[in-house]
């Protein structure tokens, strides 16, 4: 199962924060070492002081869960080195790594407490080192420069604070807009699926009223013409096969999408939906509108399931649509053809294309609508710029052979 970031986050930290407690440990053992050797008047390296650098330097280790506490806790374990008279480079870094991690990690005034603890042990080790050799002037320098450098150091951490605290304001802001995108889309989804449910509706209602006026005829001529009753009867069981898969698809759309179940108050029967032969129409209200429309239709195109012609009719019409709004002055291509067991439609532009007029912005739901069509029927959806300008939407629909539109 894959972690959440913020706890991958608080993993790698604790891995860093382990490796600078190692990494200031070796420090404060080897310099101690290489003090002692160059025989400086101070305290040897002994057990001692190997104890007293592990405790004054593991604090490190939740420096960014307890930043004040961990802090004074370093402040103290620099005293003792002080007043023990062990010389190490190690605890001095130690020092700047705590007040930093308290300007990063605290409050404003739990950071102040750390830099106000540090800066006294400092100035009490400089008093009781200089001042009985009489050196005042030189612990005001040693104090001050310390001091100076002390909030250097709590002004970086206080800064990164700051920026972390941005940072997180955006990473909210940017999860609170992509739920809110998120709402959007599945709010558009659902409208879409509602939508192709009524017309798949209307799709059924048509091919039982197409059943029930054959078996009216086939009724009636029985008696006359028993080959015309057969004919009939298979059209009958051809136009029943493709009512029962689209209501299959129907039912496909409301498993787990949400829709509402109150279907009589939503579903209104509107007789056939548009199909292949109403393309034409649909081209002629797009060359009114500017936009020249080329329509290319193998003949065996029509001869589809009236749930497939509604799909093609949908993709085109939401293509076409788009042409008009993005492509600026352009020319636009649609073709129809058919493989043994899909129908493939293209539609083309030479405009702008839409990848262009949605750079920067958010994508309309009319894609959404498209790929949820095509999904339906198991097909794959295709779209994007073309390579020498303009768009192209692409899709492959299956059917089931055993399907026919109903006459």
């Amino acid at each position: 199962m894959t972690e959440p970031p913020g706890q991958r986050a608080r993993i790698d930290h604790r891995l860093f924060d382990g490796l600078v407690v190692a990494v200031l440990l070796a420090v404060s053992v080897v310099s101690t070492v290489i003090y002692d050797l160059e025989d400086v008047e101070t305290r040897p390296f002994d057990a001692l002081c190997l104890l007293l650098a592990v405790v004054t330097t593991a604090p490190l280790a939740v420096r960014r869960r307890f930043p004040v506490t961990s802090g004074l806790a370093i402040g103290a374990g620099m005293l003792l080195y002080l007043v023990w008279n062990y010389a190490s480079v190690g605890p001095l870094l130690v020092v700047l790594v705590a007040i930093y991690s308290a300007g990063a990690y605290a409050n404003l005034a739990g950071a102040l407490v750390v830099l106000v603890a540090q800066i006294a042990v400092t100035a009490t080790h400089l008093i009781v080192e200089f001042d009985d050799l009489g050196l005042s002037a030189a612990t005001t320098y040693n104090l001050g420069f310390s001091v100076l450098g002390y909030v250097g150091v709590l002004a970086i951490g206080r800064s990164m604070h700051r920026q972390r605290r941005y940072a997180s304001a955006l990473e909210l802001r940017a999860d609170r807009l992509e739920q809110d995108r998120a709402a959007e889309v599945r709010a558009a989804l659902a409208e879409e699926r509602a939508r192709i449910a009524r017309e798949l509706h209307d799709v059924v209602a048509h091919h039982v009223s197409v059943m029930t006026v054959q078996a009216a005829g086939a009724q009636r001529s029985l008696p006359r013409n028993p080959q015309l009753t057969a004919e009939a009867l298979r059209s009958i069981e051809t136009t029943g096969r493709s009512a029962l898969a689209e209501m299959r698809r129907i039912l496909d759309i409301f498993r787990g999408s949400g829709l509402p179940r109150n279907l009589p108050e939503w579903i209104t029967m509107r007789g056939p939906q548009p199909g292949v032969a109403d393309l034409e129409d649909l081209i002629e209200q797009v060359q009114g509108a500017g936009v020249r429309v080329t329509l290319t239709v193998d003949d065996d195109v029509r001869d589809v399931p009236a749930g497939v012609e509604l799909t093609v009719f949908r993709i085109v019409q939401e293509a076409l649509t788009n042409t008009l709004k993005h492509a600026g002055p352009s020319t636009a291509e649609v073709r129809l053809s058919r493989t043994s067991d899909a129908l493939l439609v293209a539609v083309t532009d030479d405009g702008r294309g839409l990848a262009a007029a949605l750079d920067g912005r958010r994508p309309g739901h009319g894609l959404l609508g498209m790929r949820e069509r095509v999904t339906l029927y198991g097909g794959t959806l295709a779209v994007g710029p073309k390579p020498g300008g303009g768009y192209e939407v692409r899709a492959r629909i299956p059917f089931d052979h055993s399907e026919r539109p109903a006459v």
